[in-house]
């Protein structure tokens, strides 16, 4: 079992990077001097969001079925919660670029069907999260988080719902998938933002003494001298 809480913190901080960055989009407005402005905010909502999902499908999905109790049933709920989410981004991409489809939405609609998916697939994300940090130890948490956060980089950066998410199949998707979104970025001028940093390693007992910045387990207050 776990004690350290970098798997929950870095889970934590994408949820609040994509909350961010979808009420920027959702601000729609651009000076006239910018008129792209709208739309690159909506594509670094996108990008950022989608990253992050593909990034969970094939490093964390795998490993809660393998380590973690009823593991099947949690992913199972979870990538439902996933492609529910996928199927809303590429709602809202269409919408961004006018596909003849959209007419018949508002902008308002289109953000409400977000929320509700965006908050449905976070709090599915989180029990993921909780639970492979009761599971597995800390070294492994530690090199999970890397991981995840590896994998954002070589990620697809558009949704797809309709591709395959899990096994050998779902790691050649989204090999081919990341080739054919930087292509199309690229073609299309699509705003598609830096990754966050890497979460950095808790330093050792050895570590903390040197930098004079000691670090107690809260449970664990530090023995009387």
């Amino acid at each position: 079992m776990g004690t350290t809480d970098v798997l929950r913190s870095s889970i934590r901080v994408s949820h609040s990077q994509m909350g961010e960055r979808l009420g920027a989009a959702r601000a729609m407005g651009a000076p006239p001097e910018q008129p792209r402005a709208g739309h690159e905010r909506i594509d670094v909502f996108l990008a950022t969001t989608s990253k992050h999902l593909h990034a969970v499908d094939a490093v964390l999905v795998p490993q809660a079925r393998k380590e973690v109790p009823d593991g099947a049933a949690l992913v199972h709920d979870y990538l439902r919660s996933t492609k529910d989410l996928e199927v809303v981004l590429a709602h809202v991409k269409a919408h961004e670029y006018g596909s003849v489809y959209e007419t018949s939405f508002r902008w308002s609609e289109v953000w409400s069907e977000v929320d509700v998916a965006l908050t449905d697939h976070h709090r599915h994300e989180e029990v993921l999260g909780d639970r492979l940090s009761v599971t597995l130890d800390d070294t492994d948490l530690e090199d999970l988080t890397r991981r995840l956060w590896n994998a954002e980089l070589v990620a697809p950066s558009r949704p797809h719902p309709y591709t395959p998410h899990t096994g050998m199949l779902g790691l050649v998707a989204r090999k081919v998938m990341h080739t054919a979104d930087r292509f199309w970025d690229a073609v299309e001028g699509r705003m598609v933002p830096e990754p966050r940093p890497e979460p950095k390693k808790r330093p050792g007992r050895v570590a903390q003494y040197f930098l004079a910045d000691p670090r107690f387990d809260e449970e664990e207050p530090p023995a009387r001298t």
